[in-house]
Order: structure tokens, then C-alpha cells, then sequence
């Protein structure tokens, strides 16, 4: 539906979108499963994106009008600050971070949700050099930059993708790829490792498998979820940390990532760019983005 141009109100930036990332968890926030936080309607969805500041409220004045942003707008109420709209208008204290000189704005939409997330629980798993990480999912938005952090922190990174992303994965830095299409994962890994492994981050796999693959790592390892899954007292009787991972967004985690993109040292996965008059075909469809990348929604 068409709602009017929002305006700032005092202390908010108006920001003319550019570029809006698709991420799973919209679909969960549309179809009413994800209950954290109150949602206003008309609810527009999306909460990564990427813009242009195009009007300040009344006191606003950490940015100036002009300024290139990218941002994770998951703030309460839910649907008040959506990107997947031509404008959004939010308070300049939200986690806002300008683009790095260089950076693509469709790529810089891509990074919030999927790039903070990797980093934040790389962050999490250090000291990695030489530990072996399992990477779960390892095809996907998350999953690609989680490999990337992960090999450069020194993780010897196993990397759980479909034989179609084995080669990119490999690109990464992963010493190691397993399709669990092909072959039983947990099998695949523990006839690999033995002694077992010292790290999964898990971004795909329901309680059950969680579980089981968790049982791969080793005393004084740790398990991490995205899911929500995982057993956090079962593990900690079994010697082994387990994470139920959720993101804090700050401008600080979102600067880290898209410097490290915009100088090389991190590859955004791939990236299908869609109208928004695709997204909601897009999002109501079996692959809210084509596996192993990114879509992003061009303004």
C-alpha cells in the first residue's frame, strides 16, 4: 500500500532509502512468528538498509543532510522504521553508521544483520588461532562472513555448504567443506576429527541437530546457535559453553564490518539485486534469498 512520506519529528533524521537488505527473519516478522518486540501497523518490514540523509528534525545533529548511511533498524515499535520503503525517518540515535568512501550502497545494505551478526560471535569465539570451527550454514549471508572473520582471527574453518558453494567457500580460506546433502554431517565430521572439534557456529540447524552436532566439541569448547536452540545447561554439564546468540547492533560493530569490506579484507557473498515491487513475491516464496548470497532491494 502507498502511506505518506513520513517527516522527521525532533531528534530524527529523514532518510531517503537507496537500498534495503533482505534477511530471513523478515519473512518471521511477516508472518506474525517473531514476538519479541511490539509491532505498530501498517508494518513495513525490513531493517537493514542503506540511504541518504535527506532532512533533519528539529535538535537533530549528528548528521548532516547529504550524509551516506547504512544501518539495522530492528527498533521498537516494529514497522514504524521498516526499509522496505522509499523513506524512512528515525532517531539519529539509532544504530546509524556512514559508508565507508568506496563502499557500494547495495553492498553496504547487505552488511548489518548478516556481517555484524559473523563478526560479533567471532568476537565471541576468540582467541581461534589454529581451534577448529565448524560453520553451519556456512553458504548463507551470516555464514559467508562468519567464515571469512573466523580464517582471519586463524580458525581452521570447516565450512557445512551445498557442493555449489564448496569453491567460493574454499576462496573464503575454509580448510574444509561438507554437503550434508551428500553426506550425514555429524558422521562426516567426527570421522575427520576424531578428538573432536573446539567451536560450531550453528546458524541453520533446529534443537535436534544442534545437538548432535555439539556433541562433536570438545570439553572446554563452545556451541553457538542464531536459532535459538540450543541447551545451555545440558551443554554447560557436558563441559561445553553453549551461546543462544542474539545481536546488539551499534554503530562501532557495523563500522568494523564495512571497513573491513571497503579495504579488502572481507568479501560480501554474492548479491541478487530485486525492485521493490518484486519483494513480496520474494518474500513469500520457499527462498527468501537465493542461497548462498544476498538479496537486496534497489530504491
Amino acid at each position: 500500500m502507498e502511506i505518506p512520506t513520513p517527516e522527521p519529528g525532533p531528534g530524527q533524521v529523514l532518510i531517503k532509502m537507496r537500498a534495503a537488505g533482505m534477511n530471513p527473519m523478515d519473512r518471521t516478522l511477516a508472518s506474525g512468528d517473531w514476538k519479541p518486540m511490539p509491532a505498530t501497523f501498517p508494518m513495513v518490514l525490513g531493517a537493514d538498509g542503506a540511504g541518504v540523509v535527506e532532512k533533519l528534525g528539529e535538535g537533530a545533529s549528528r548528521f548532516s543532510v547529504g550524509d551516506d548511511l547504512f544501518y539495522q533498524l530492528l527498533i521498537p515499535p516494529l514497522g514504524a522504521a521498516g526499509t522496505y520503503a522509499e523513506h524512512v525517518a528515525v532517531s539519529e540515535d539509532a544504530p546509524l553508521t556512514r559508508v565507508p568512501a568506496g563502499l557500494d550502497d547495495v553492498v553496504a545494505a547487505s552488511l548489518p544483520t548478516a556481517g555484524g551478526a559473523a563478526l560479533a560471535v567471532v568476537d565471541l569465539l576468540e582467541p581461534l588461532t589454529d581451534k577448529t570451527v565448524l560453520i553451519v550454514g556456512a553458504g548463507g549471508g551470516v555464514g559467508s562472513f562468519a567464515t571469512q572473520f573466523a580464517v582471519k582471527a586463524g580458525a581452521q574453518v570447516i565450512a557445512n555448504v551445498r557442493g555449489r558453494d564448496a569453491e567460493r567457500m574454499r576462496a573464503y580460506g575454509a580448510v574444509e567443506t561438507i554437503d550434508h546433502t551428500e553426506v550425514s554431517l555429524p558422521d562426516a565430521v567426527r570421522r575427520a576429527h576424531p578428538d573432536g572439534i573446539d567451536a560450531i557456529i550453528d546458524v541453520a540447524s533446529d534443537a535436534g541437530g544442534f545437538a548432535e552436532l555439539a556433541s562433536l566439541v570438545k570439553g572446554g569448547g563452545t556451541a553457538v546457535t542464531t536459532k535459538y536452540v540450543a541447551d545451555e545447561g545440558a551443554l554447560g554439564a557436558a563441559g561445553i559453553t553453549g551461546v543462544n546468540y542474539a545481536m546488539q547492533p551499534s554503530s562501532e560493530l557495523f563500522e568494523r564490518v564495512a571497513g573491513a569490506v571497503a579495504d579488502g579484507r572481507i568479501v560480501a557473498p554474492p548479491i541478487t539485486r530485486i525492485s521493490l515491487e518484486e519483494a513480496p513475491a520474494v518474500l513469500s516464496s520457499a527462498q527468501p534469498r537465493p542461497a548462498g548470497g544476498k538479496t537486496v532491494i534497489t530504491l
